[in-house]
């Protein structure tokens, strides 16, 4: 009975496995670059867990290496130090090497992101707008772009995966969110345009807008007293607010990468929990 069971959950939902795919995440220390990294390995890919800090990295990947049986030779995980704000040389040596560990990549997940800080449009400086579109956006394209270079050159096609936000659409609003905002509404068109010129090569190019999640980034957004009043209002599917990862954006993601999305490209996934619909701004006291 158990085997018919998942006889059909593999029929229903042949992304729950993804055997032997190989998965570059950056932002893989903490948030949901961490919590996509466990999933993704546990649904077989073979992981490239990419950030700063070497030392979270290593813990990441020794939990998901625990997995599997210790006569296996081959890691499913591998942690990389990645700065995505480093002189762009850098970061193509770090792609270099994210390539070499296991002879190629099928699938490059653009996690890392910063919300910046809460500041209004007359106080924001230009220091904090550059920080944060480096990290959002150029760091972002200069990931695909070395990535994309060698998925050409491979001919095997790919699926390239952007991590954006629901601040980052027209129906989208927050107060003192400029910089982040205007960052993931540009992550947006970059996904859109990417998507039209790699399609040529079998690449695949999307974005995942998801709503306010419990992680490390957000920490303090939901230390504000009055996150769960504004959100009761706002959030049709209340009992999200208070997630983690909801299981309906790993399963977005596993999609993403199996074959079945082969003919889907160039498009923003929203998952909000209804949040955007009303089109009502996020206010707060700045």
């Amino acid at each position: 009975m158990a085997n018919n069971s998942n006889n059909l959950s593999d029929h229903v939902m042949p992304w729950s496995n993804l055997q032997g795919k190989v998965v570059l995440v950056t932002g893989a220390s903490s948030g949901f670059g961490w919590d996509f990294s466990i999933n993704l390995a546990k649904a077989g890919c073979k992981v490239i867990a990419a950030a700063r800090r070497l030392d979270r990295l290593r813990s990441l990947c020794q939990l998901i290496n625990n997995f599997q049986s210790s006569s296996c030779n081959t890691p499913l995980a591998v942690p990389l130090e990645l700065d995505i704000t480093a002189h762009p040389a850098v970061i193509e040596a770090a792609v270099q090497e994210a390539w070499r560990v296991f002879g190629h990549i099928d699938v490059l997940i653009n996690n890392a992101g910063i919300t910046g800080s809460t500041t209004t449009t007359l106080k924001l400086n230009e220091e904090e707008w550059d920080r944060v579109f480096k990290i959002n956006l150029t760091g972002a394209w200069l990931c695909s772009k070395n990535i994309g270079l060698r998925m050409r050159g491979a001919g095997r096609g790919g699926s390239i995966i952007n991590i954006s936000s629901a601040f980052g659409l027209n129906r989208g609003k927050a107060t003192g969110s400029l910089a982040y905002s205007s960052s993931k509404a540009a992550l947006h068109t970059l996904t859109t345009v990417m998507a039209v010129e790699f399609a040529e090569y079998s690449i695949r190019v999307n974005a995942i807008a998801p709503t306010i999640f419990r992680s490390e980034i957000t920490k303090a957004l939901y230390d504000k007293k009055w996150l769960p009043r504004v959100l009761d209002k706002l959030v049709p599917m209340r009992s999200l607010y208070d997630a983690t990862v909801d299981p309906s954006l790993t399963e977005l993601v596993r999609y993403l990468i199996h074959g079945s999305s082969k003919y889907v490209t160039g498009n923003i996934f929203i998952v909000d929990g209804g949040n955007t619909l009303s089109g009502i701004p996020i206010w707060s006291s700045l």
